[in-house]
């Protein structure tokens, strides 16, 4: 049974599993909530993003807040990847 080595990480809910997944359920909340504040007053740009994610990364320590910081700054790329493939090209006309 070669097949079902992912099984055997799949085990019973306990009372402590689900104690750590609502911990770092509060803790990503308290990141997301840290980020969205800051780029609210830096924007949501590569810079306001760095920022936030910078912010973010540093409030929240140890691995959790490397984590945070990894993933906004992922995030913040495929944002204005999408934002750039999503705008509507010019034909180079005025519009009054």
């Amino acid at each position: 049974m070669k097949g079902f080595k992912a099984i055997k990480n799949i085990g019973t809910p306990t009372v402590s599993g689900v104690r750590e997944s609502a911990v770092d359920y509060a803790v990503g909340l308290a990141g997301g909530l840290v980020y969205a504040l800051s780029t609210s007053f830096t924007g949501s740009g590569l810079l306001g993003g760095l920022i936030g994610a910078g912010l973010a990364g540093s409030i929240i320590r140890g691995t959790r807040g490397t984590a945070i910081a990894t993933i906004l700054g992922f995030q913040t790329i495929i944002g204005a990847a999408s934002q750039a493939s999503a705008a509507p090209e010019s034909d180079g006309q005025a519009v009054m």
